[in-house]
């Protein structure tokens, strides 16, 4: 057992123990303070001197980034060149339907960055940094700024036409009304790829103003796109061309050929479509340039009671004034059939409708080689048809008194009749007679051809004493061979 002594021993140890450590616990308390209190310092120290050097800078703060490059610790001029050389070697290439037709660079085209402002531009960048310091000193921070671009108007123009692209250019064509064997049609349009300066100017600029050019090298395509061609105007599709197709078809196909003897006057499409009066959905044929036309046809074709000249078997050329036979055309009937027949989209050959015909016409000559002529001076006929002579004689006359005087003109033969009776009722006997001829042609007042069988004799001036009441006698062989060609409506032609 333990002692007294032993006991207050162990125990004065035991509490001398219990101070020393109690001592060296605090001094390490007191050691621990210091040093954490030298970190501090030093901790507060540097980051007052980062803070320092960092806001006194000309440089960009570590793990900066502007518009995605990498400026860490660059100064704004260093940060500026790199937009600059980014955008030097930046282009644009055109293509059309999926080909490149011109390939240029910015620089070339005459863009340009605005070196100035784009350096005050990155300068309010570096600024704002330094505003917020704190934030932005620990973490890496992005800006974006705008690039400022200018273009110089004389360079871009000079590259940006249309010439310069390579593609061959091909116009755009109108749908069209066609004429072709014989009606109209609508000849589709074409579409073709022209366009002009100015509409690929306005593209290019649209596109160079929307691209947002950032600072990496910008590799612009611009696709020509088909709306900028010059469209046609006009397409099949086009309704007042296609009723206008409709209403041509409906007269071009008529015609109307008129025939005077050799000649010909055609009223076809060329004439009447000028005649067109259209209205909407419809149409109809001016009635004044109808009349118009038959007028002028008149004119030129119309022979009834005007003058004339005729040359003579024996020669001489003579002028007829008074002329009771030709052609005159009705000029308003003629004007109603040529409408209608247009209308109805006929196609006919015809003679126009007369208000007076003669027996043959070629042109002009009405008398076409089918005609009788008298000598009254020389007492001599000739008869000819077809333009060949069928016969010739002396005759006898009208004795030359008024009363009995032959009528000088050309008149047409009325009609022929075989065997006729001449008859005339006088105030005495020597007036009267009732006397039967074979072959009777009359042509004018009761004067006619005929044979004359108690002539003893014709020609020369027999006519002076045994002339006849005005009508032309024929020995009966010649009556005959005249009437055995006589038809209606030959021009009998007496001159003196």
């Amino acid at each position: 057992m333990k002692t007294a002594k032993q006991s207050v021993a162990l125990s004065l140890f035991m509490e001398r123990d219990q101070q020393m450590k109690k001592r060296r616990k605090k001094a390490k308390k007191r050691i621990l303070v210091v040093f954490i209190n030298l970190i501090l310092l030093t901790a507060i120290a540097s980051v007052g001197y980062l803070f320092f050097t960092q806001a006194n800078s000309s440089l960009f703060l570590k793990n900066s980034t502007l518009n995605g490059y990498d400026v860490s610790e660059k100064t704004a001029e260093e940060a500026m060149q790199l937009f600059v050389d980014a955008y030097q070697s930046s282009t644009l290439e055109i293509r059309e339907n999926g080909s490149t037709v011109l390939t240029t660079s910015l620089s070339d085209l005459g863009c340009r960055i605005d070196e100035a402002k784009l350096l005050a531009n990155i300068q309010d960048c570096m600024k704002n940094q330094r505003l917020e310091l704190l934030v932005n000193l620990f973490t890496s921070n992005s800006s974006q700024i705008e690039i400022p671009i200018t273009l110089d108007d004389n360079a871009f123009q000079d590259i940006i036409q249309v010439k310069n692209l390579n593609v061959k250019r091909i116009p755009s064509q109108d749908a069209e009304l066609i004429f072709r064997d014989g009606s109209y049609s609508i000849q589709p349009e074409v579409y073709g790829n022209e366009l002009d300066d100015d509409s690929l100017r306005s593209l290019v600029q649209t596109a160079l103003s929307s691209a947002n050019f950032s600072g990496t090298s910008l590799n612009l395509v611009v696709d020509v796109p088909a709306s900028l061609y010059k469209l046609p105007s006009v397409t099949k599709d086009d309704p007042d061309m296609n009723r206008l197709m409709k209403i041509y078809n409906r007269y071009c196909k008529a015609s109307v050929t008129y025939d005077f003897g050799d000649e010909k006057e055609v009223v076809d499409w060329d004439t009447v479509q000028d005649w067109l009066i259209i209205d909407g959905n419809d149409a109809c044929l001016d009635e004044d340039k109808i009349a118009a036309y038959v007028s002028d046809m008149a004119n030129t074709y119309d022979t009834y009671y005007t003058q004339r000249s005729f040359t003579t078997s024996s020669g001489a050329t003579i002028n007829i004034s008074d002329s009771g036979y030709g052609y005159e055309i009705d000029q308003a009937g003629e004007a109603a059939q040529l409408r209608d027949n247009l209308n109805a989209g006929l196609t006919v050959e015809r003679e126009p409708l007369y208000s007076h015909e003669g027996f043959s016409r070629n042109g002009v000559d009405d008398l076409n080689g089918n005609y009788v002529e008298v000598d009254l001076t020389n007492q001599f006929l000739w008869f000819y048809r077809n333009g060949s002579l069928v016969v010739s004689s002396p005759v006898i006359t009208g004795k030359p008194t008024p009363e009995r005087e032959t009528a000088a003109g050309l008149f047409p033969i009325a009609y022929k009749a075989s065997p006729f009776n001449l008859k005339n009722q006088g105030t005495d006997d020597s007036n009267t007679w009732d006397v039967e001829v074979q072959y009777w042609m009359p042509f004018h007042d009761g004067q006619g051809l005929h044979d004359a069988t108690w002539q003893s004799a014709f020609g020369g001036d027999l006519y002076l004493t045994v002339g006849s009441h005005g009508c032309v006698n024929l020995p009966l062989d010649v009556a005959a061979a005249i009437y055995n060609q006589m038809e209606a409506n030959i021009p009998i032609l007496l001159y003196k």
